[in-house]
């Protein structure tokens, strides 16, 4: 940051020596000064109105006055400078952050959850990532010359990739997604080479998340929301999760629901009689039933 400082505006860093104050520098000296005179134990409403006063306050005091130590008018100082110093850039520095960032699969960069082309670094290389207020810069790790400037995506998820510059041969890590999806499903499998075909590379973000469900999904499940979702045309990660998740709830319901079970009757067993013996005991019981009830008299009770 300090070197890049220094290249913006044209200047050289010289650091005084260490124990020396004679060979100090003292222009850091007027920020006391000012600090101390012109704006001791006064308060502004707006940084307009302490321009204005600080104005004033240089052209009338500070630069008319004797340097204490070079026994100078200040101005007079100030005008024998003047015609060897540069004008300011029009823009001021614009401050940054590095980090460092290795090139993926599929020649981009991720930053703050998006995708960026990353050519000419090389797959597998480490680049310098220089991260501005709404823009960032990919340098090389050790010249630090500038191989690509991108604006910062708004969205999560983007991927700021040319179509020229998508990469569709398949890589290992290509073939060993595939095979995971194919340990899934045939549906799974299908969906995971449909969304390689038409995204390339770029798209093993998608392939990785639809095999990596089998974490926390059954297989049956992942492999018939894949299904599900080539049936809608909707080839997406979301999609396929959000399938899932409904399919694994339908599940759930079914089985805390109460299960009714219609036992067969059965009709032959060695402790089930003959519908004849039934009608014999059925008369039998009516008949001492009438008999209990008559009363010796002829009365009934």
């Amino acid at each position: 940051m300090y070197a890049a400082t220094l290249a913006h505006y044209g200047v050289v860093g010289d650091p005084a020596r260490v124990r020396d104050p004679n060979r100090k520098g003292t222009v850091e000296n007027a920020i006391g000064h000012t600090q101390a005179t012109a704006l001791k134990g006064r308060r502004f409403e707006t940084i307009a109105a302490q321009n204005e006063y600080l104005e004033h306050w240089e052209t009338k005091w500070a630069a008319p006055r004797i340097h204490g130590s070079a026994r100078r008018q200040v101005e007079v100082m100030f005008q024998e400078e003047r015609p060897h110093l540069l004008p300011l850039p029009l823009i001021g520095m614009q401050y940054f952050t590095e980090e460092q960032r290795t090139v993926c699969d599929d020649t981009c960069v991720l930053v703050g959850l998006s995708s960026y082309a990353a050519r000419p670094a090389a797959i597998g290389s480490i680049v310098l990532v220089r991260l501005f207020e709404h823009r960032f810069e990919i340098r090389d790790l050790k010249t630090h010359a500038l191989l690509r400037t991108h604006e910062l995506a708004a969205r999560p998820g983007t991927v700021v990739l040319p179509d020229a510059e998508r990469v569709f041969n398949p890589s290992r890590e290509t073939h060993r997604i595939l095979k995971q999806a194919k340990a899934i499903g045939s549906a799974t499998h299908k969906l995971c080479e449909t969304l390689f075909e038409r995204e390339g590379r770029t798209g093993q973000r998608k392939l990785w998340g639809i095999v990596g469900l089998v974490r926390h999904y059954p297989r049956r499940l992942i492999d018939s929301a894949c299904e599900r979702a080539m049936n809608e045309g909707v080839y997406s990660y979301r999609h396929v999760k959000a399938l899932t998740e409904r399919l694994l709830s339908d599940a759930l319901v079914l089985l805390d629901a109460p299960v009714q079970i219609e036992l067969p009757l059965t009709q032959s067993h060695a402790l089930i009689r003959q519908g004849d013996d039934y009608a014999d005991l059925f008369t039998l019981g009516a008949r001492q039933s009438a008999a209990l009830t008559c009363h010796p008299e002829g009365e009934t009770q």
